[in-house]
């Protein structure tokens, strides 16, 4: 399996509704405790029929407010926070234990194996069965409450790569990368992503080790709009988190040099969870994207 540049990204009902950078402080303080209990509750009971009706009689508040309040603060809808981290234990089982699909099925609250299956398959751009392929647990990226993880920077060039190398687009982004304050020196990855929450990997990234706030270059990186996200491991020993992250829409042109700026903090209890893996097959959902935006590469060359 090759270590690649253009992923898989998932697409359905589940999957299309935009996501906004994650703030709890958007919304009011009066509410922020009923946002964190529904997320506590959310990671509690993911194996459980939760309903939205569920999570809002636990808080108090009607469906229609609880779901704005925690879109608000997370920047998905529950159902999708929900989905996040279903897809993240199943992930997780796939990778570090020997249960077999069905069983891990059940573990992450889907009744059908068939339906779990299909929609692994088009959102992770793998089957179940491939995802427990070795390369994939290398070169995992993790952002949870319980799992974070970055693979190390010479894994990455070991398996054939240290930034995009695919070149499935002609532009290039400058990055302009703030660290937290106080934070140590950290290897740092960042990708592109179609989706606001990833279930596989980025349309393009570059990573830099043992690097402070400063500039990263993404080449060959297609044209549109995209998701970026920064992941951070800090080296041990400072006052500041071990690991951050930072979500920021971005703008990439067909031609020449793109900029932008994105300040990384450390993980909030509203993020959703992030598991993906760099070393996913292409699908065909990307296929259709990519094959989208080349007729307007031409048009521009």
């Amino acid at each position: 399996m090759m270590l690649r540049s253009v992923a898989a990204v998932g697409h359905g009902s589940e999957f299309d509704a935009q996501a906004r950078e994650p703030a709890l402080e958007r919304v009011d303080k009066s509410v922020r405790p009923a946002v964190l209990q529904a997320i506590s509750s959310i990671r509690e009971r993911y194996f459980e029929p939760i309903t939205l009706a569920d999570l809002a009689s636990e808080v108090f508040v009607s469906r229609f407010h609880f779901s704005r309040m925690f879109a608000d603060a997370t920047g998905v809808t529950p159902g999708r926070f929900l989905t996040a981290v279903r897809l993240f234990e199943a992930k997780r089982l796939l990778l570090t234990t020997s249960l077999n699909v069905s069983d891990i099925v059940c573990s992450v609250g889907y009744s059908s194996v068939g339906t779990f299956t299909s929609r692994f398959s088009r959102a992770v751009g793998m089957t179940p069965t491939q995802y427990r392929e070795p390369q994939v647990a290398e070169l995992l990226v993790a952002i949870s409450p319980t799992l974070r993880r970055l693979p190390p920077l010479r894994t990455l060039r070991a398996a054939g790569r240290n930034c995009a190398s695919l070149q499935a687009g002609t532009g290039e982004l400058a990055i302009q990368l703030d660290l937290p304050g106080g934070a140590a020196p950290a290897d740092t990855l960042v990708g592109l992503f179609a989706d606001p929450v990833p279930q596989c990997g980025p349309v393009a990234f570059t990573g830099m080790a043992n690097m402070n706030s400063g500039e990263l270059t993404i080449h060959g990186a297609p044209a549109g709009q995209w998701t970026a996200i920064a992941v951070a491991q800090h080296q041990p020993g400072a006052a500041g988190p071990r690991f951050s992250i930072a979500y920021s829409t971005v703008h990439v042109a067909p031609h020449g040099r793109s900029a932008t700026r994105i300040a990384l903090r450390a993980p909030a209890p509203t993020d959703a969870p992030i598991a993906i893996t760099l070393a996913s097959k292409q699908s065909p959902f990307t296929q259709r994207m990519l094959a989208a935006a080349r007729p307007h590469l031409r048009a521009v060359a």
